[in-house]
């Protein structure tokens, strides 16, 4: 089996469309074929984020969750979804980072699963046209798709593993997670970090 290498790649979204479907195939998690697509969209928006799409990763999530149902109308949506999204990404992306920050990670991951499930409430009562309830979806599995992006980092950093700088960071979220995937990665490298009484080692 080859090595993932994301310089073969055609496009972002393609490399992203081929990890995350198989992430959620080996996962087995229950997506359709539209929420796929969201997470690729969002995985792609967040590879060069605007200044909105950034703040929702430096900002904490009780003040702008605050502000999100403060605001009302197309704003109040806007930031719903906006809030939804990054903390998606942010969980999964960056979970083990959350807890060190002395954030709650199941309230961090709760704020954003009620703002999807409020933005998909603004779109079903507002009468739009019918479709795939994608932000219903992400909002009652969003711990699922939490998973799902913890596992596109990781093979994102393995596909990126070519010098010993990257290796490093490969082993730093090892570190974090405890990941087995990750622990093969690192063993492809020479690397066979293990399981001490004690913790890592």
């Amino acid at each position: 089996m080859s090595e993932p290498n994301i310089a073969l790649s055609p496009s972002m979204t393609s490399f992203f469309e081929d990890v995350v479907t198989e992430v959620v195939e080996t996962r087995r998690v229950e997506a359709s074929p539209e929420a796929i697509r969201y997470v690729v969209g969002l995985l792609c928006d967040f590879a060069h984020p605007d200044p909105e799409t950034e703040g929702t990763l430096t900002q904490p999530v009780t003040f702008l969750y605050r502000d999100a149902i403060a605001a009302t109308g197309a704003e109040r949506f806007r930031k719903l979804k906006a809030l939804g999204d990054g903390v998606l990404y942010g969980a999964g992306f960056f979970g083990g980072h959350i807890e060190q920050r002395g954030a709650d990670r199941a309230y961090v991951v709760g704020v954003g699963a009620n703002a999807y499930d409020h933005a998909a409430a603004m779109l079903r009562r507002g009468g739009g046209p019918l479709g795939p309830d994608v932000l219903g979806e992400l909002a009652r599995k969003f711990e699922r798709f939490v998973d799902v992006l913890a596992a596109v980092a990781e093979s994102t950093l393995a596909a990126a593993a070519r010098d010993a700088r990257s290796v490093l960071k490969l082993y730093e979220r090892f570190l974090h997670t405890g990941s087995t995937h990750l622990a093969g990665e690192l063993a492809s490298h020479g690397i066979f970090p293990q399981r001490g009484a004690k913790g890592l080692c």
